[in-house]
């Protein structure tokens, strides 16, 4: 399947078969991750709880850097 790039406003962009977004499991306004591998893009339906336990994550350590730290000794 050929999609062709597309000049959208400042950006350009493509257009995803609805097909391919039913595949994924995914709908307008849901949130995909974009890997880029060997020069193919591989998109990926994100996952909501895992990028809000993420954030979790980073709040912590960045809260307790030091005694991570510590421990990491």
């Amino acid at each position: 399947m050929n999609i062709t790039i597309r000049k959208i406003g400042n950006s350009e962009g493509i257009i995803i078969p609805k097909d391919i977004l039913d595949r994924m499991g995914v709908k307008a306004g849901d949130e995909i991750t974009m890997t880029s591998e060997g020069g193919k893009l591989i998109l990926t339906a994100a996952d909501g709880d895992f990028d809000r336990q993420l954030e979790h994550a980073e709040k912590f350590m960045d809260r307790y850097k030091v005694a991570l730290k510590k421990l990491a000794e």
